[in-house]
């Protein structure tokens, strides 16, 4: 008769601490959105989080080095990636769904249209548009003009598409054990990645500088920045898993049979292209 184990970990001091550096976090936020106080505990909470990732990370990565983990373990390591994906999913899902319920529900009653329209009440000369140049108060403003999807953003989206084509090969590469065309994609892959930043921010400066496109244009604004913000930090997040997938090919790890951490960092970086799409066609061209 087959037997098969589940590896229970010794017990880790890191969950503890991570819940008392989440407190510190929370503390500062808090303090500075009421205050304006609240950076140190703020800066302590991050710096402890990055510990805490750090320290727990390694320790998982010497028991699989170690060779502790087995099947189900693998398992459970991609039902819990696909989980934390789904939730990011959700997240984007919140806002992408604030975007449809502005512009397909929430500008058309203020234009007066279905059985809500109220512009009569609140801004009879209100025009329902998007993107909404113009709001109906004076005081709020909108953008002077929009980002032309078909210049940075473009490239941008040229850019991830391509990633996730090089990081494929990357992950043919390593199944095929030919280390060095792997570690040449992934370089490129992070090459491609960097690039999508630094372009974005030149798109912010532009936006922000000579197109009126701020955080106070209006409720365009602060989708805008919403949307491709979020977006850009999980872009950054992706690098540095990439990054350290990268470290980690350098140190000899990961076989053809045994590289879910590679795996789960491409999920991750596939489905931050997948999402980047949905911004180029709902924000910057419909």
């Amino acid at each position: 008769m087959s037997t098969s184990s589940y590896y229970v970990p010794a017990t880790s001091k890191w969950p503890i601490i991570a819940v008392v550096f989440l407190g510190f976090l929370a503390v500062g936020g808090g303090l500075l959105m009421t205050s304006g106080s609240g950076v140190l505990p703020l800066l302590i909470g991050f710096a402890g989080i990055f510990w805490v990732m750090y320290g727990w990370f390694s320790d998982v990565l010497k028991e699989s080095q170690a060779g502790l983990y087995d099947a189900q373990m693998d398992r459970s390591f991609r039902q819990g990636m696909a989980w934390f994906i789904f939730s990011e999913v959700m997240f984007f899902a919140a806002f992408f769904g604030a975007l449809f319920y502005i512009r397909t529900f929430a500008l058309p009653w203020l234009d007066g249209e279905g059985a809500k329209g109220v512009t009569a009440l609140l801004w009879p000369d209100f025009i329902a548009s998007w993107p909404l140049m113009a709001t109906p108060d004076p005081a709020v403003g909108g953008p002077e003009k929009v980002v032309n999807p078909w210049t940075l953003p473009l490239i941008n989206t040229l850019l991830l598409v391509t990633s996730s084509i090089t990081l494929t090969f990357a992950h043919h590469a390593l199944k095929e054990q030919q280390r060095q065309k792997l570690t040449l994609w992934m370089l490129v892959t992070l090459v491609l990645g960097g690039i999508f930043l630094v372009i974005q921010g030149v798109e912010y400066v532009h936006a922000w500088t000579e197109l009126g496109l701020t955080l106070q244009a209006g409720v365009y604004g602060a989708t805008f920045f919403l949307l491709t913000g979020f977006h850009g930090l999980h872009v950054t997040i992706g690098l540095i898993i990439l990054l350290i997938m990268l470290f980690r090919i350098l140190k000899g790890h990961f076989t053809p049979d045994q590289h879910f951490a590679f795996e789960a960092a491409a999920w991750y970086w596939h489905f931050v292209d997948v999402v980047w799409i949905g911004l180029f066609l709902f924000v910057y061209v419909f």
